[in-house]
């Protein structure tokens, strides 16, 4: 046996809790979890996974991990794959298992930008690559030159941003896919700055609950309107089914108040989405990704 496939083995876990790694502190267990060191064991990995089914977990923000847990293997680079660097004048690689918030600071140090919209998604840059995440009025997309990728079969590749089809909180892929690193042009002119950080922030403690337990923004704002106000505007404002209740903060925000299930987030997007459409003939979309069995 080679010396990764001793450490595929020996650090690959089993019905492992799931609830260990989400936001919202839910989700049942993966009958494999795994979390490589680097590109090779990830790679070794996928070529020894069989079939199974995989699940691709970053910081575990905007998912829901259903009671009942995830069938076949997990794979989580929150602690792996998250160096950013320089590449070239005004443009960084940045990996995926680097938390958006660490690429905004990382812009601050060198004096690039425009990245301060960064600081407010709660997230890794896998995942905001995935689901195009923005905030303050940009998305991730709009900064993004390439992106190195592997496919199921553990084999990397480089691919062009115009390969991708891009949307408002939309990516569809050329093929079964999940994202190494990116590569974004960051530019000198607009600076991020301290002040920016620091105004972002205050912004954020201001108008949402990031000191609670929550998976970030839950649904989609439709056009010309926004998720938030629609909630707010029905009288759900901390409405509980459960433990999980709507911010009283932030209604686009859905708060595990300790004890809560993922039945009960569940149960409270799909009560908050038939409210909406009822009283505004609006189908509010979710945002985030619900995923894995019922218990």
């Amino acid at each position: 046996m080679s010396e990764i496939a001793k450490k595929i083995r020996d650090r690959s876990l089993f019905n492992e809790p799931l609830s260990k790694y989400t936001s919202w502190k839910v989700g049942g267990p993966a009958d494999t979890f795994f979390a490589p060191d680097n590109r090779d064991e990830l790679s070794q990995f996928l070529k020894s996974n069989h079939d199974k089914p995989i699940t691709w977990l970053g910081n575990g923000t905007n998912v829901l991990v259903r009671d009942g847990g995830i069938r076949g293997s997990v794979i989580s680079t929150k602690k792996s794959l998250n160096k950013i660097k320089m590449e070239a004048e005004n443009s960084c690689r940045v990996e995926a298992g680097a938390s958006c918030m660490d690429l905004a600071l990382f812009a601050e140090k060198n004096q690039l930008g425009p990245a301060a919209f960064f600081s407010g998604i709660p997230g890794s840059i896998g995942g905001a690559l995935t689901m195009n995440a923005g905030s303050f009025g940009m998305e991730t997309w709009d900064l993004v030159k390439e992106v190195e990728v592997i496919n199921e079969k553990g084999d990397i590749s480089f691919i062009e941003k115009e390969s991708f089809d891009i949307a408002y909180r939309t990516v569809t892929f050329p093929f079964r896919l999940w994202f190494l690193s990116c590569s974004m042009f960051l530019s000198s002119d607009e600076e991020t700055t301290k002040d920016n950080l620091i105004k972002l922030r205050n912004q954020r403690i201001k108008t949402q609950p990031i000191s609670e337990d929550t998976c970030g923004s839950v649904f989609k704002n439709p056009p010309g309107n926004f998720a938030g106000a629609l909630i707010e505007r029905s009288g759900l404002k901390g409405f509980k089914i459960g433990s999980a209740s709507i911010s009283e903060q932030h209604a686009n925000f859905i708060v595990n108040e300790g004890g809560a299930t993922a039945r009960d987030i569940e149960n409270l997007i799909n009560h908050t989405r038939q409210v909406v459409k009822k009283n505004y003939d609006i189908d509010l979309q979710p945002e985030v990704r619900i995923m894995g069995e019922k218990k």
